[in-house]
């Protein structure tokens, strides 16, 4: 059989028109640029003069190459202050993220606040020098629970998974050889969440029967018998610092009645109960700052977001990390509500205040979840007015640069923070999925269609 041959290309006519010249690029002024710490505002590199179209990419490598510091690449995230002035309005971006040009970015910015003539200090923030591979593909898919899955927890070391399912069971998994390990068998309702103590000695569970149980991670046996006072089912749980109390931390436990509680790992009795609510407490935080014994921190169905007082080697640790962190950011609160909008608080530090910071919106149904990222840089936010179906869940990648969602849509998405697109699509479930978290490079995820799956890269 003879070969044939593609067709020819097609050669493109303009109609009996001559052929237009190539428009030649504009030329890009020069301009001088001063790299400065984002933490400190100290100068990275002395001053310099290059084009204004020098890509983002561009300036990385220029600032690596200045710098004597590292002797490695760091990336850095750039960034241009905007000026205040009297016709600013409260809550209008304070900031330019670069990330095309100093050209695209900031000379062609709508607040024509620059030009070629001003010098442009740009605040450089180094990323995490590790990076997480994105997951993209399934390495197990674990069945056990007879129920939707409902939560999924990582440990602190990563080593173990907790769930909770409509099953009345929580379940651990052996994430070494992604097998199950042990079945929580105690409640009597939906466990509808999992918080593991940050030291991994012990496993809370709070669920329908409006009971919190303890658990030994190591040989999956109930630590006593269920710390029963909630007259609801149990909506959220959470953990003393470890810097604030690192051999027998509490755990508090909001509900459905409104209330929140305050368990002694000890004596297994409830310390102290909040009850200022009016509504079902939905979310409760417990924080470091605001005193020795750190704040509580909780959001209800009320609308009001309120903080109560709280009143060795490893708690140093802990404490030094923590002081660090709290030396160049404040501890902030995020609330997202069904009014579609989300509130940035501060309540603790020298711009402490009972109101809001900053109003966010964009929403245009109710915020599902919202978390920050591991630098406490950004926040993400989920809602139900997703382009094809709910969000339900979020989490972050330890190194900050990627954030994965849980949808009704029965798939999970990894996004690039760097582009804002998605960086991998996740398919797999068979129905939608409730819960996801984010260890490593691995990616656990559970639903309705009661799987547990593991992805990896």
């Amino acid at each position: 059989m003879a070969t044939r041959l593609p067709p020819p290309k097609r050669i493109k006519t303009y109609h009996g028109a001559p052929e237009p010249e190539p428009e030649t690029p504009l030329p890009s002024p020069n301009i001088v640029v001063q790299f400065v710490s984002e933490e400190d505002g100290q100068s990275l590199a002395p001053a310099v003069n290059l084009p204004a179209n020098t890509t983002r990419e561009g300036l990385e490598v220029l600032l690596n190459k200045l710098s004597t510091k590292d002797e490695d690449p760091v990336p850095f995230q750039f960034h241009v202050a905007l000026p205040e002035g009297p016709d600013t309005k409260p809550g209008a971006p304070t900031r330019i993220v670069i990330q095309k040009s100093l050209e695209a970015d900031v000379l062609g910015h709508s607040s024509d606040a620059f030009s070629a003539e001003d010098v442009f200090v740009v605040y450089c923030a180094p990323q995490s020098v590790f990076r997480v591979r994105p997951a993209t593909r399934c390495s197990s898919t674990l069945s056990g629970h007879t129920s939707p899955i409902l939560c999924a927890s990582f440990s602190p070391t990563g080593n173990l998974l907790a769930t909770g399912s409509g099953d009345t069971h929580a379940r651990l998994w052996d994430l070494n050889t992604e097998t199950p390990s042990h079945v929580l068998a105690g409640h009597v309702g939906w466990v509808l969440c999992v918080e593991w103590e940050a030291l991994e000695r012990k496993l809370a569970t709070g669920g329908h029967d409006g009971h919190v149980r303890l658990w030994d991670p190591k040989s999956g046996k109930p630590i006593g018998e269920a710390m029963k006072g909630h007259s609801k089912w149990i909506t959220s749980l959470t953990w003393e610092p470890i810097h604030i109390n690192p051999s027998s931390p509490r755990v508090a436990s909001s509900s459905k009645d409104g209330t929140v509680r305050v368990w002694s790992t000890l004596t297994r009795r409830t310390e102290f109960t909040l009850s200022g609510h009016s509504a079902s407490v939905n979310v409760v935080k417990w924080g470091g700052a605001g005193g020795p014994k750190g704040v509580l921190y909780t959001a209800s169905s009320d609308r009001t977001v309120r903080i109560w007082d709280g009143e060795t080697v490893t708690q140093e640790l802990a404490k030094a990390r923590y002081d660090k962190l709290l030396a160049t950011t404040p501890e902030l609160l995020i609330s997202g509500s069904d009014d579609h909008t989300l509130f940035l608080w501060s309540p603790f530090g020298s711009n402490a205040s009972q109101k809001p910071v900053a109003r966010l919106t964009g929403h245009q149904r109710q915020v599902s979840h919202v978390a920050f990222s591991p630098d406490g840089r950004w926040a993400a936010s989920a809602g139900w007015d997703g382009s094809v179906r709910a969000v339900y869940r979020l989490a972050w990648s330890a190194d900050g640069r990627l954030l994965v969602s849980a949808s009704k849509d029965s798939t999970l998405k990894i996004w690039d923070l760097k582009t804002y697109k998605i960086k991998t699509d996740l398919p797999g479930h068979t129905d939608e999925v409730y819960c996801v978290d984010f260890v490593a490079d691995k990616v656990v995820s559970g639903g309705r269609d009661r799987t547990l799956k593991i992805w990896k890269n």
